[in-house]
């Protein structure tokens, strides 16, 4: 089966393709989409299945439409997995819902379900899980070698708008007691330097590295002694916990209904429950190396099923049962390709990346073309380009 992957974040292209990929599907990733490249992508690829996921750079309105408009006009099945349920479900999931109109709905949050029957939405849960081609236990390296560590967005936007999000809970049991403390941690992730106002103090500026690439990530999760991990809800698992405990990191949690529904504290994880718990814990197992590693490797063993492969067979599963996929798919005996559509046009153009304060005269005349030659070539219909887009430039010389 051939499966069409409409993304370009480096959170969802490592997942769930490579997870397609493993169970002898070949996926193309899309990489940033344009109006002319979709149909280029479906006509040529000739995807079995597309898959859009999250809320990215590719889920803005005009691209929504861009999709709505190429991929209606095929029989090719859309799904959707919406990962911003349920805070987000009525900001952001249901109009690209109403915008996209997929065939089928993916949800991270089991209670959804009902929601979105009750609005004819086809939909079932599937759960986050982890890629061990890009989340596994590597030797430690010194630049990330520290106690405690956090690799997270801070996200104080969504706290001013949601003041009783579940999400501050686990920031004043897990983050908040140890820096009252005097206890360094240091944080991997955007605007730890605005949370004065839930967390009562500054971060001291040296613990704060700012944005990690994503494929890092497990570089910290292997390297430092504790990682505090937050929860988001009480029923459900944010994504990093599958990734810590998948890179074989020792992790620190929320106590939540979720956690214990599929771990035992002290045994694949740690658990806390309040501020104070969180302090015995920190102090207990900074000293107990031999404990954190007995409890690093069961973690790693008990998140083995949540790999992307399961994800994509069930997924799978799934459609095949609502009548969206045949019964009988093609795959092969291995891995399947693994295809990369901007790699592609890269290999056969000349391309330019577009960068903040580019315009398309600037590009033409860096490139010594026309702006109509750069709208023909990349079908603009409209000076409009964005940061990161790219433009085709001219073919390549064979």
């Amino acid at each position: 089966m051939r499966v069409l992957f409409l993304e370009s974040h480096p959170m969802w292209i490592h997942g769930l393709p490579n997870g397609f990929r493993d169970s002898g599907h070949d996926v193309m990733i899309s990489g940033p989409l344009t109006e002319q490249n979709i149909p280029e992508m479906l006509g040529e690829f000739q995807p079995d299945l597309i898959v859009m996921i999250g809320w990215g750079p590719e889920q803005t309105p005009v691209k929504l439409d861009w999709i709505f408009r190429h991929v209606r006009q095929t029989e090719v099945p859309l799904v959707y997995w919406a990962t911003e349920d349920p805070t987000f479900t009525e900001s952001f999931t249901m109009p690209l819902i109403q915008r996209v109109q997929p065939d089928f709905v993916f949800t991270i949050c089991p209670k959804r379900l009902d929601y979105y029957a009750e609005r004819g939405i086809k939909a079932a849960h599937m759960d986050f899980g982890f890629h061990s081609s890009i989340h596994c236990p590597v030797p430690a390296e010194e630049a990330y070698r520290t106690s405690i560590a956090v690799v997270a967005n801070a996200y104080p936007h969504v706290f001013e708008q949601y003041s009783g999000h579940y999400r501050l809970v686990s920031l004043f049991t897990l983050i908040r007691p140890l820096l009252h403390e005097g206890m360094r941690i240091d944080f991997y992730g955007r605007d730890w330097d605005k949370m004065k106002p839930y967390l009562g103090m500054d971060i001291p500026s040296e613990w704060i590295h700012g944005y990690l690439s994503y494929p890092d990530a497990h570089k910290v999760y292997s390297s430092a002694d504790i990682m505090i991990g937050l929860q988001n809800y009480e029923t459900q698992f944010t994504q990093r916990t599958y990734e810590i405990l998948g890179s074989g990191g020792f992790l620190v949690t929320q106590d939540t209904e979720a956690v214990r529904s599929m771990f035992t504290s002290g045994k694949e994880l740690v658990a806390a429950a309040s501020a104070t718990d969180t302090l015995q814990i920190i102090e207990h197992y900074l000293q107990h190396p031999e404990k954190r590693k007995e409890i690093r490797e069961q973690g790693r063993r008990a998140v083995s099923h949540a790999n992307y492969q399961h994800r994509a067979d069930y997924m799978v599963q799934v459609l095949q049962e609502q009548g969206l996929l045949p019964q009988t798919l093609a795959t092969a005996a291995g891995q399947g390709q693994l295809i990369s559509y901007a790699d592609l046009i890269r290999e056969r153009y000349e391309v330019h990346d577009v960068r903040p304060g580019d315009t398309l005269w600037k590009i033409a005349q860096a490139y010594g073309v026309t702006i109509e030659h750069i709208m023909k070539e990349n079908g603009l219909t409209s000076y409009d380009i964005y940061v990161d887009q790219y433009l085709k430039i001219r073919e390549r010389q064979q």
